[in-house]
């Protein structure tokens, strides 16, 4: 981790906000603070930071819309959505617009900051420039997109990019459920296991030009890619 990580922290709640920045400035990080989404994405822009933490719920543009407009020309930046509210679906709806964590009110800022230095040495994996086959599939893990025979291409979140990468890498042998979740959501409650097989739907959706390619569940384990 770099001394400079910079993060942008969009936190309406000024209190909340201030704490979590003294408490990253004594990590090395620096910090950018602002109280709603506009002027987050404005600094965003103008700033080049290499971490997001967004709060849901903010004045003039809320975090998911944010994300949103952000993952629509950057698909690598990590984010991180801080939220009070707990429905399964909100968690769903988070990592599949591209979040890559999701820290539910109250926390610990020692396990916020976990998640950011996790995400932070996820990053740098990222910059790998490894052209990995599947199949008919050519997968630019750096690029996060998944080609078919040259022709049709398919642009991948970062969660997706990350879920397949792992599971290419254990390619015909079975990916541990709890590790993975552990790994890319953080912990494997319930909550994290659901997404999880959201996002192991949507992988196999994705793959069904080439019928050799399977992801199977093996009940009690995890998954299996076989190809």
């Amino acid at each position: 981790m770099s001394k400079f990580t910079t993060i942008l922290l969009a936190e309406d709640e000024p209190a909340l906000g201030q704490i979590i920045k003294e408490s990253l400035e004594t990590r090395q990080f620096k910090v950018l603070l602002c109280n709603n989404g506009e002027t987050a994405f404005e600094i965003y822009k103008n700033s080049n930071p290499e971490l997001l933490v967004l709060d849901i719920m903010m004045p003039k543009k809320d975090g998911f819309t944010l994300a949103k407009e952000i993952r629509a020309t950057d698909n690598s930046i990590p984010i991180i959505f801080l939220t009070a509210r707990s429905q399964t679906q909100d968690v769903v709806e988070g990592f599949s617009i591209g979040g890559n964590d999701y820290l539910k009110k109250p926390f610990s800022m020692e396990e916020l900051i976990v998640r950011i230095n996790n995400l932070l040495n996820r990053a740098k994996l990222q910059n790998t420039s490894e052209l990995l086959q599947i199949g008919s599939y050519t997968f630019n893990f750096t690029k996060q997109i998944l080609q078919y025979k040259n022709d049709i291409s398919v642009q991948l979140t970062h969660r997706e990019a990350h879920l397949l990468f792992h599971l290419i890498k254990n390619k015909n042998q079975v990916l541990d459920r709890s590790l993975i979740l552990n790994k890319l959501w953080g912990n494997d409650d319930f909550f994290n296991a659901r997404s999880m097989d959201v996002f192991i739907t949507k992988l196999r959706k994705k793959l069904n030009q080439d019928d050799t390619i399977q992801i199977i569940n093996v009940r009690g384990f995890g998954y299996k890619l076989i190809c």
